[in-house]
């Protein structure tokens, strides 16, 4: 059974930076593209960003620029480096897999991580 556990959020100011991680484990890693998405307070789940098997990126527009997302397929780890952070970055932040790991009917995510941008 895959399990997702993301960590690294915290408070931080404006212009501020972080690095979020994420491990999977129990998932055949390597093959898969993966992804961060967010969501925060009162809005819908949203994607940030993916990388996939060939280390290529793609971004929200948002956070082109600002955010990069990298692998290490030999630790099972995708990490969310952000830079640059402002206040409508705050969010609960998420990976999984593409396609999203499902438990059931239902797509699965890990707890996430809660990223709060203020001064």
């Amino acid at each position: 059974q895959v399990q997702l556990v993301e960590s690294g959020g915290g408070l931080v100011q404006p212009g501020g930076s972080l690095t979020l991680s994420c491990v999977a484990s129990g998932s055949a890693f390597s093959i898969y593209p993966w992804t961060w998405n967010r969501q925060a307070p009162g809005k819908q789940r949203e994607s940030v960003g993916v990388i996939r098997n060939d280390g290529t990126t793609e971004y929200r527009n948002t956070v082109k620029g600002r955010f990069t997302i990298s692998r290490d397929s030999a630790k099972n780890i995708v990490y969310l480096q952000m830079n640059s952070l402002q206040p409508e970055d705050t969010a609960v932040y998420y990976c999984n897999r593409l396609p999203f790991l499902r438990n059931g009917t239902e797509i699965y995510w890990g707890q996430g991580t809660q990223v709060t941008v203020s001064s």
